[in-house]
């Protein structure tokens, strides 16, 4: 938007630029929230959280190929989404399963007003 309102196309009616959340953010939970926000903030931890999040669980064997990456690389990217608390894992024999963590997405999409 480059103005203060703008009309909305469905209807017509006259929106106002309203704070995308309902109330301000603390400097702690500023802190924590751009700490999550910067791990969706890479194209390929965004991608595997949503390649997770199409499943109940996923085995990190099975991330390699949609990914494009090594087995490394994926560890990697799991381990930074797992420190954000968007997804948890399980170790099963050599390989970690992946599940998201829908608590900590309900309080990314509330701390953003959604």
């Amino acid at each position: 938007m480059a103005k203060a309102a703008a009309v909305e196309a469905d209807t017509g009616k006259e929106l106002c630029c309203t704070s995308v959340i309902e109330a301000p953010l603390s400097q702690a939970e500023a802190a924590k929230l751009a700490g999550v926000l910067s791990a969706l903030a890479d194209p390929v931890r965004l991608r595997l959280l949503s390649l997770v999040a199409a499943r109940t669980e996923v085995c990190s064997c099975d991330l390699e190929a949609p990914l494009a990456k090594s087995q490394p690389t994926v560890s990697h990217h799991t381990t930074v989404l797992a420190e954000a608390g968007l997804i948890v894992g399980e170790k099963r024999g050599r390989w970690m399963w992946w599940r998201v963590e829908p608590d900590r997405l309900a309080a990314i999409r509330a701390a953003l007003g959604g």
